[in-house]
């Protein structure tokens, strides 16, 4: 298994684990994270998934035994292949709990799409960043879905065209993540950010992360319906009432222990 996952109460941990090569991944891992996260996402006792990763890195993106290989496949193949990954990608984006970056060290190509995935990412000073694929000939073609709403067009076509890295301060100042704080302090932050998460609802922490997607990706008055049926269900629903009556009654709500 290249794909560890500990439970600490509502707080689940996804470590990706092949250390002895920045836990880049292959097929057998992208398959492994996505059976993770599909598996989270419909376990009812989970609200906070942590991602991260072994050893000194986050995710130096694909294993270049992976990406050699690819240059041998047929079209038809690589369509499988690169099918595989955007799955992956997608079960991590539509998770309906708090997915939360842990980014312990380097991120890189696929690891810094696996970033941009996240609802919030908490990075140690250290950690860097990059989009290097146009420097082996290759583009940051499926990660972009999820990066270029992150950093926008603009950041997205320079850090792309030049490949370069950049620190962990550059990707906060520009949306890849939310926070930087010294290696040391890491895990502290990640956990207490955690529980804060989990005085939020968890069926409202979904319709909130299902609000953003359908607003940025559809007509307006297409999304203008969508939230007025969706805040129409929510307003009548348990735990609405449940919420309001815990701060009229000045108590904690039930999801908050």
């Amino acid at each position: 298994m290249t794909v560890h996952i500990t439970r600490n109460g509502s707080i689940a941990t996804v470590m990706l684990d092949r250390p002895d090569v920045h836990n880049a991944f292959d097929a057998a891992m992208i398959e492994e994270v996505r059976a993770a996260f599909d598996a989270l996402s419909g376990d009812d006792g989970v609200r906070v998934v942590v991602l991260t990763g072994a050893g000194e890195s986050f995710c130096a993106g694909g294993d270049m035994r992976w990406t050699q290989r690819a240059v041998d496949l047929t079209f038809e193949e690589n369509i499988a292949d690169a099918g595989a990954l955007a799955a992956m990608l997608e079960t991590i984006w539509m998770c309906p709990k708090v997915v939360l970056g842990r980014i312990n060290g380097a991120a890189i190509g696929g690891g810094a799409g696996l970033v941009a995935c996240c609802d919030l990412a908490i990075a140690a000073d250290t950690a860097r960043f990059g989009f290097g694929e146009v420097k082996i000939g290759m583009i940051p073609a499926v990660i972009a879905q999820y990066v270029v709403p992150k950093i926008g067009v603009s950041q997205a076509r320079a850090l792309f065209v030049s490949g370069e890295r950049f620190s962990a301060e550059r990707a906060f100042e520009i949306g890849l993540i939310h926070g930087v704080v010294p290696s040391a302090e890491l895990d502290t932050t990640v956990m207490e950010i955690a529980q804060r998460c989990l005085t939020s609802a968890p069926e409202a922490i979904a319709a909130s992360k299902r609000v953003v997607d359908v607003v940025w990706e559809s007509e307006r008055q297409t999304a203008q319906r969508f939230v007025i049926e969706l805040l129409a269900r929510i307003r009548i629903g348990n735990e609405a009432r449940e919420g309001i009556a815990a701060f009229k009654a000045r108590r904690r709500p039930p999801w908050a222990g």
